[in-house]
Parts: structure tokens; C-alpha cells; sequence
């Protein structure tokens, strides 16, 4: 790994909802040991510690003004997050006061190292007279002179040892939601300011590069590992498929039993405009990713399995059919699907075969999804009966036109065969249901024994790869599940674009959070209106990945050219020693 040990592991998030944003950082916080530094732009929130005097200090109902008003647990009184605002939330393990080798953690140093960063970076920007002012938190804008200005609010908490929460620099922050809509930190007699009020012409980027800097230098020892997500200027960038407006899917032939997919396409469906590929391959360059494996080059020779369906196998795929279900197994053309079906695993797609979503790698039908079959559960559960199938994985298409995101349905399954068959294993692979925590409450009550949600790729080309979803949410659905006591799963597809150094990092960032079990696998691209194949990823290399994933903590990795999301789950579940329901 490139870091060296010690390094501080920032990570540009880009806009983030503040819940989002909590739920990674309680879990960096609780299973993590490494030093974090997460900073982001939240939409627009109000939040406030335990003793703030909220009644006195909202002056507005936070939905007229399109705010939420959420409680936290850390000092301080109410304040404001949102665009144009530079969240920082280091999440880093401290020294003890004094200076001593025990005893507890000196917060009111942290709190002064986290101010000390602010000051010496406006400093840098271009904010000479910026420094504390007493007896008042945070950082301001000319505190010795008659017109003080706060410029920074900071609320941290620290509990054995380490810290969340951190500070909320103004950059370009509408300040109406501190000066009109609360009291801000209590204080109403202090005005608040941002740069672009100071006349400091710096951009989010500008600020993020020397905050950053300066942060690895207190908390990095000088040495720091950064990821952004791509910078952009709206929040959201949901393509017409997210919509439930996309042009269709191919129409597949599996002539050579599944190994690799050779699409083609009805006449009608090559008619229509397609110009999300476009948009993704721009997203790519955007990333810098310009370079790709041509259509036709022949695959090397680690990515050419013998696959052989054996008596035991055919007979499964007639249960399939028989009950009229989808495996991912078949519909995505698994090179695998022969060795788990003879071991004892399938996956089941539930909720039909349609995505509201188009990720640049997927190759599901993104047509207008139909209603969620009410008797699929009884199916799922009758076909996992049997085929004796000792870890059963349940896996979904992503239907953000349902209220919970599909969550209810998929828990209905598991419930289902819990019921017909008990000794069978479950592992559900959910979509990221929006972000929405009691959505996923619904799924978790459910108690799967392995859930899983894919990050996919690296910050930097989430925008490319799945331009509907996001790297903060996912690994926050993550954290959600792990804080429900849950065995959570993730996994990786490699070879679009990403550098060897990126794995590494998300590695890193799902180790920190508590992931148990991690997935990664050869990107092969399954029709030309899909993203490319960057390089052929060497075997080499999946091998260090699984070597370095469970150095960090993760307690199993299967990695290798072939490795899919549900590839060796029995055996991936059993070295985490899970046991059944």
C-alpha cells in the first residue's frame, strides 16, 4: 500500500445529507483506529447539541426555509449547515492530557488543534485576522478589532480516546439561514461571516486543497491519502433511467454457456436516442480516464473458465423455471454459476427484472419497472426448498418508485424462507433504498445473516459508474447496517479506470467502518453502449488486495479476475464464523 502508515485518510464527499454524513462518521468513530478527516457540503440542516436552547434559537419552521432540524450528540448550541459551507469532520484518535501515557483524552487540545487549523488556513486564503475569541467557541474574523466575526463554528465530541463532529467553515454559505433562520451557537449579539463576505474570491476546491493539506500535516503526520468524488456543481445527477424513463435493455444470447455475454439489439431499441453512455464516457474523461481496452481484443487467458453444467445443475435450472424466478446467476451470464449451484448457493433477483437505475456497468433492463409480485416470497422460498441450497442470496433491482425502495418485499423474502427452510443461510445484496434509514430499518428487522451493498468503485469515478448513487451513501447504508448488529458484505468491480492506490483506500475506508466480508472482480463490459474495459486487472493483484483487506481488519476477502458479489458466500459467511438465522 502506497500510504505510509499514519497517513491521514481525507475524503472528499462532495454534498452529502447530514445523516448520511453521521452514519459513516458514528461507525469510523466506533469500529475505527485509523485517522480520518471526511469533508463534504451538507444540504440544508439545523442541528443542535443536548443543552441548546432550541425554542429560543429556531426562529422559523426549518421546512418553510427547506431545512431539517436534527438533534446530535456533541457540544454546543444551534447552528446551520449547507451548500457553500465546508463541513470538516475529523474522526482521529487523540493523546491524553498532560501529555501522560493513560488518563483520558485531552479534548480541549483538540478542540484548539481544530481551530489552529482553521486560523492558519484562512490565513493562507487570504484572511490575515482571523484567530478565537474568548469565552467564545469557533473561529473569527478580527476578534481583537470592534466588529468580530465568526467565520467557523466547532462542536466535537470525543469518547475513548477519539473524536467526531468537527467544524463548518463559511465559504460561500448563504448566510440568511444564520442570520435570519436561528440564533447562530446561541450567540445573538456576535454577527456571523463568510469568505465571500471577507472578499476572499477562493473556490470550494481551493478551500478543500488547503484545509486538507494542513490537516494531514496535525493529524497525518505530514503524510496524506485523498480520494474525492467528482466535483460538480448540482447535488444530484439522477439520469432518465432513474426516472423510469430509460430506452429498454438488450436482448442476450448465451451461446458460449454464460462465460461471456454477447448481446444484440432489436432493431427498435438501436432507433432510439442513447445518450447516457455519452455522458458517461464524458464523466470518465472528467475523471480522467481516457484509455481503453478495444471491443474486440481477445481476454486473457485467467479470464477464460471451463464451465460445465453438469446433470445437477440443468436440473436447478429447471426449478427456476418451473417457479418462474430470475438468479443473477443466469441473467448477468456468472462464469461461476455451475461451481456455486453444485455447491449449494444461488441468487435470486427479486422485485422483478427491471432498474429504475443505469449503472455504467449493468446490463439490466431499465424499462418502467411492474409492481412487486405479491407470491414472489412464497416462490423464492419454495425453489430454495427445493434445491437444498445450504446459503441462499437474495439480490434486487434498485425501485426508487416504490416508497421504501423495495426494503418491505425483499425482508418478505427472507421471512419466507426462513419459514420453509431454517437451516438455509440468507444473504441479501440491496441497492442503497435512497439513503432512507427507515426504509432500510424494514430490511434489517428482517435479520439476513450476510447483508450486502456494493460501493462498486472508487470516489473518483462514482459519477461514471453509477451516476444514481454515491460513495458517502453507500458506505453510510453500510454503516447502518453494521450499527444494526448486522454481517456486512461489500465488494468492488475493478478495471474501469481506478488506480491499484484507490482500492487500496476504499479497502481502508471499509475496514474502518467494520465491513466484514469484501468482494472484488474483473470489470467485463457487457455490450458497447456500456463503460469500457480500462485494463485487464493481473491476478497479482487481486491477490494483494485479499492480503492487504484482511491486514486492515476485514475478516474475509475473495478477490480474484472471476470473483462476483455472490462468489464462494457460503464459504465467505463461514470464515466469519456466521452461524444460520
Amino acid at each position: 500500500m502506497s500510504a505510509p502508515a499514519g497517513s491521514l485518510h481525507v475524503r472528499w464527499l462532495g454534498r452529502v445529507p447530514y445523516s448520511e454524513g453521521l452514519a459513516v462518521q458514528e461507525a469510523l468513530f466506533r469500529h475505527g483506529t485509523r485517522n480520518h478527516l471526511l469533508l463534504l457540503e451538507h444540504r440544508h440542516v439545523f442541528t443542535h447539541g443536548s443543552r441548546a436552547d432550541v425554542t429560543a434559537n429556531v426562529l422559523v419552521d426549518p421546512a418553510s426555509v427547506g431545512a431539517e432540524l436534527i438533534a446530535v450528540n456533541r457540544g454546543g448550541d444551534v447552528t446551520y449547515h449547507g451548500p457553500g459551507q465546508l463541513v470538516g469532520y475529523p474522526i482521529v484518535s487523540l493523546g491524553p492530557k498532560h501529555g501522560g501515557q493513560s488518563g483520558p483524552a485531552d479534548t480541549v487540545a483538540h478542540v484548539r488543534n481544530v481551530e489552529q487549523l482553521i486560523i492558519d488556513a484562512l490565513a493562507e486564503l487570504g484572511v490575515a485576522d482571523a484567530g478565537r475569541l474568548h469565552d467564545y467557541p469557533g473561529v473569527w474574523v478580527d476578534p481583537a478589532g470592534a466588529n468580530p466575526r465568526k467565520i467557523c463554528a466547532i462542536g466535537i465530541r470525543v469518547s475513548r480516546g477519539r473524536s467526531m463532529h468537527g467544524f463548518g467553515l463559511n465559504v460561500t454559505t448563504d448566510m440568511r439561514y444564520m442570520r435570519d433562520y436561528i440564533v447562530a451557537c446561541g450567540i445573538a449579539d456576535r454577527p456571523v461571516t463568510s469568505l465571500a463576505e471577507e472578499g476572499v474570491d477562493a473556490s470550494m476546491a481551493d478551500v478543500v486543497d488547503v484545509v486538507a493539506r494542513l490537516a494531514a500535516a496535525r493529524w497525518g503526520s505530514g503524510a496524506m491519502e485523498r480520494q474525492d468524488v467528482a466535483w460538480r456543481e448540482r447535488p444530484e445527477d439522477l439520469s432518465a433511467f432513474s426516472r423510469g424513463e430509460g430506452p429498454g435493455s438488450a436482448v442476450r444470447s448465451a451461446t458460449d454457456h454464460g462465460v461471456t455475454v454477447q448481446p444484440r439489439f432489436d432493431q427498435a431499441h438501436l432507433d432510439q436516442p442513447r445518450a447516457e453512455p455519452v455522458r458517461m464516457l464524458g464523466r470518465l474523461a472528467q475523471a480522467g480516464v481516457t484509455d481503453a481496452v478495444a471491443l474486440a481484443t481477445r481476454k486473457p487467458e485467467w479470464l477464460r473458465p471451463k464451465v460445465q453444467h453438469g446433470p445437477e445443475v440443468l436440473s436447478l435450472k429447471r426449478t427456476v423455471r418451473d417457479l418462474n424466478l430470475v438468479t443473477v446467476c443466469e441473467e448477468a451470464g456468472c462464469p461461476n454459476l455451475s461451481e456455486c449451484w453444485a455447491d449449494g448457493t444461488a441468487t435470486f433477483m427479486v422485485l422483478g427484472e427491471r432498474c429504475t437505475r443505469a449503472c455504467g456497468f449493468c446490463l439490466v433492463d431499465t424499462q418502467k419497472p411492474l409492481a412487486p409480485a405479491a407470491d414472489e416470497p412464497a416462490r423464492v422460498a419454495e425453489a430454495v426448498v427445493r434445491m437444498g441450497l445450504a446459503h441462499a442470496v437474495l439480490t434486487m433491482v434498485a425501485r426508487d418508485d416504490l416508497a421504501d425502495g423495495g426494503m418491505a418485499h425483499v425482508a418478505a423474502c427472507v421471512e419466507a424462507i426462513r419459514r420453509s427452510r431454517p437451516e438455509t443461510r440468507i444473504e441479501t445484496l440491496i441497492s442503497d433504498g435512497k439513503g432512507d434509514a427507515a426504509s432500510l430499518a424494514l430490511l434489517f428487522g428482517s435479520r439476513p445473516d450476510v447483508l450486502n451493498h456494493n460501493v462498486e468503485t472508487a470516489p473518483r469515478l462514482q459519477r461514471a459508474v453509477r451516476p444514481s448513487a454515491g460513495y458517502a451513501r453507500s458506505l453510510s447504508v453500510l454503516s447502518l447496517a453494521k450499527a444494526a448488529g448486522l454481517t456486512v458484505k461489500s465488494g468492488l468491480v475493478v478495471g474501469m479506470g481506478e488506480t491499484a492506490d484507490e482500492v487500496d483506500g476504499v479497502l481502508v475506508d471499509l475496514a474502518s467502518i467494520g465491513v466484514d466480508i469484501v468482494t472484488i472482480g474483473q470489470y467485463l463490459r457487457p455490450t458497447s453502449h456500456h463503460l469500457p474495459v480500462h485494463r485487464w486487472v493481473e491476478p497479482h493483484e487481486f491477490d494483494r488486495w485479499k492480503s492487504l483487506g484482511e491486514s486492515l481488519g476485514i475478516g474475509h476477502v475473495e478477490s480474484s479476475p472471476l470473483t462476483r458479489s455472490s462468489y464462494h458466500a457460503r464459504q465467505g459467511a463461514e470464515a466469519v464464523n456466521i452461524r444460520v438465522g
